[in-house]
């Protein structure tokens, strides 16, 4: 297998410290401030939403603003020409899939169809020939004063931006699409029909994956691909084979740890709320243990393979930092699941738990926190485009 890892264990950790400081060099410096800005742009857009039931629901989709953070991260290492672009399109496609996905969980008599239609509007915001749908068909509250639409069309002025955007839409549209199929179906245990996510999850497993049904879902709900795949989209000289083999190293491999591990975390809140919890399919703690370790080694090799690979292992291993490095990943059900997943990715892991357990620490003690917990895709260290640029 080629990476670009050096071969020698000292050797290597250096490469990994040096690629970590001017990752979030780039992150802290270049995309950060217009994260914060977003933020409150879109908080004001929010708080005009006509319908009192839409407008909490966008508040509280904010809630999970981690998320968005994490997916702007992804652009830190497009080049700066095209860094704001990427950025944006990747922080509106976030805010509508969060959007969507809370208001997804609300109740409605046709749950599935719901589901679908409302996340047809992630397959817009990736399709600059697509016409907008009635995405509230089956909500009984569509008055949201244009936010949704607002939200999908900056993301597609964004992604017109980028030098090479039509040559990763397919693989950006199937991603997307993925997530239309789980959302459809994982709308919640009173809701959701875990009957059909189960016979999509196995119609769409990979032929000699070894991959159980759940594990395959929970990629398929992944976002972080997208992401990858836009950040790809920022490179004028893209080579025509790294679309496809960015999408093949994060589904289902690399999302379905991030979907897992976001499930282990919100175990407590899921059974409250009735929601699905996939970690929860595994026999045993102890079968989860093994298996999560596996899917870490199958990611960690799946993402060193790749051009511009250390960004790529740095991404994922702060990805799974960012949940490991949660209470909810230290309590006695999650914790042997956390160990297997944390050894695996020891080197990189390390570094980026530092820098996560400072931000909690920090967040702790800032006036007004909220203690809301925002997982998902949060990270520290982006995903490379094809080339680095500083």
């Amino acid at each position: 297998m080629q990476t670009d890892m050096p071969a020698d264990g000292d050797g290597r950790r250096i490469a990994l410290a040096v690629s970590f400081a001017g990752a979030a060099r780039r992150y802290w410096l270049g995309v950060f401030p217009g994260v914060c800005v977003e933020r409150r742009r879109r908080r004001a857009r929010a708080l005009a939403i006509p319908d009192p039931l839409l407008r909490r629901v966008a508040l509280q989709s904010q809630c999970k603003w981690g998320n968005v953070e994490g997916a702007a991260a992804f652009a830190a290492f497009v080049g700066r020409r095209h860094r704001r672009a990427a950025a944006r399109a990747m922080m509106c496609l976030q805010e509508a899939y969060n959007y969507l996905d809370v208001l997804g969980e609300q109740p409605s008599s046709e749950p599935a169809a719901n589901g679908r239609q409302l996340h047809q509007a992630l397959l817009v915001a990736l399709d600059p020939e697509a016409s907008h749908v009635d995405y509230y068909a089956h909500c009984p509250q569509r008055e949201d004063g244009g936010y949704l639409c607002e939200i999908v069309d900056s993301c597609r002025a964004a992604l017109a931006e980028l030098p090479s955007s039509s040559a990763v839409a397919p693989a950006a549209l199937r991603a997307a699409t993925r997530i239309v199929e789980f959302q459809s179906c994982n709308t919640g245990e009173r809701q959701g029909d875990l009957q059909a996510l189960e016979r999509w999850a196995r119609a769409t497993t990979p032929s000699g994956s070894d991959l159980r049904w759940w594990e395959v879902a929970a990629a398929g709900g992944s976002s972080l691909c997208i992401y990858a795949l836009i950040a790809l989209a920022a490179d004028p000289a893209l080579d025509s084979s790294a679309p496809a083999a960015v999408a093949d190293a994060y589904f289902p491999w690399i999302g379905a740890l991030h979907s897992l591990l976001d499930n282990l975390v919100d175990e407590t809140e899921d059974r409250a709320t009735g929601q699905h919890s996939l970690i929860g399919a595994y026999s045993s703690r102890q079968e989860a243990a093994v298996r999560m370790r596996w899917l870490a080694e199958r990611s960690w090799r799946a993402a060193a393979a790749l051009p511009g690979g250390r960004g790529h292992t740095l991404t994922l291993a702060a990805m799974a930092s960012f949940y490991l490095c949660t209470p909810e990943a230290s309590t006695p059900q999650a914790l042997g699941v956390s160990n297997a997943v944390l050894d695996t990715l020891d080197g990189p892991a390390t570094m980026a738990m530092v820098v996560f357990r400072a931000r909690l620490a920090v967040r702790r003690l800032a006036p007004g926190a909220s203690g809301h917990r925002a997982h998902g895709a949060e990270l520290v260290i982006p995903a490379p485009a094809e080339r680095v640029h500083s």
